[in-house]
């Protein structure tokens, strides 16, 4: 009798823990579908901006065009933009109050990226203090629909200033990491494009230094970046490498391949990041 019972109780005990088992797999099941679900991406848009760079192309041209390109995104369904940098030829009170003026025109949330003009070929505390001062911070991250925007100085890539790239290096870096194990795609925005032809060519004006170029592409590689978005050439330029896009689209303000004014318009999806060009309408008007 009491090995009955004791077998009964031992086979008691091994059903009470194979129900307990099975709730923590249906638990931990549903908690991975709710977070998949929460983690599931959602289609959007939004516009690349290049060298709007006020009094590249004549002053009161590139005021008109940028102007011009303001209205249009506008009427577009599209979510945001990000400008590449360059937002003016010369970095004074004027040129920036003019920029400003027209870019509060947008009716959506626009970002910006600083330049060589806008912060010197070779930055210095000054020049930096009195871009954050004027326009806001010069790197910085934000979301959209589970995707990681990262906004970078790339003048602080392209020389090597005491302090302020090691600082700005460091953040990017822990930006990178964050977004990465978050399971966020990461769009990479800036002014210079990593190279133009090839990724071994010398440096040059228009690319980073090779060995910061290498590192780069290499915590690309290592941080789901998807797509690394520039200005800079005044010309269209669109590489992919290892199936991360890199793109420095045509200007507002002044293009040196002859293509019209205008900028690019993205469009992600779940399975697709694609990108169209839109010429400004009234190109021929503006002289």
């Amino acid at each position: 009798m009491e090995i009955k019972e004791t077998t009964h109780s031992a086979a008691l005990k091994i059903i009470m823990i194979l129900r307990t088992k099975i709730y923590i797999s249906i638990i931990v099941l549903l908690v991975s579908i709710i977070s998949c679900a929460k983690k599931e991406q959602q289609p959007f848009t939004f516009v690349q901006l290049c060298d709007t760079q006020l009094g590249m192309g004549g002053y009161e041209h590139d005021l008109k065009t940028f102007e011009q390109a303001v209205a249009q995104i506008n009427a577009l369904d599209t979510d945001f933009v990000v400008i590449c940098g360059d937002l003016v030829d010369e970095a004074d009170e004027s040129s920036y109050s003019d920029f400003k003026n027209i870019m509060k025109g947008l009716k959506i949330p626009c970002y910006v990226a600083s330049g060589n003009h806008d912060v010197g070929n070779t930055p210095n505390d000054t020049t930096l203090n009195y871009y954050r001062k004027t326009i806001g911070r010069d790197y910085y991250e934000f979301q959209h629909k589970n995707y990681s925007f990262v906004m970078t100085n790339t003048q602080l890539w392209k020389i090597n200033v005491e302090n302020a790239s090691e600082k700005h290096d460091n953040w990017f870096r822990k930006t990178l990491k964050v977004q990465k194990d978050r399971q966020y795609p990461i769009f990479v925005i800036g002014h210079y494009p990593l190279y133009v032809e090839f990724p071994e060519e010398e440096e040059h004006y228009f690319n980073i230094p090779v060995v910061k170029r290498k590192s780069l592409l290499e915590l690309f590689k290592k941080n789901n970046v998807v797509a690394y978005l520039s200005g800079h050439t005044h010309k269209l330029v669109i590489n992919n490498y290892e199936n991360i896009q890199l793109v420095s689209g045509e200007t507002t303000s002044k293009n040196f391949d002859s293509r019209p004014l205008g900028f690019r318009l993205w469009q992600v999806s779940s399975d697709t990041i694609r990108h169209d060009f839109i010429s400004l309408q009234t190109l021929n008007k503006v002289k």
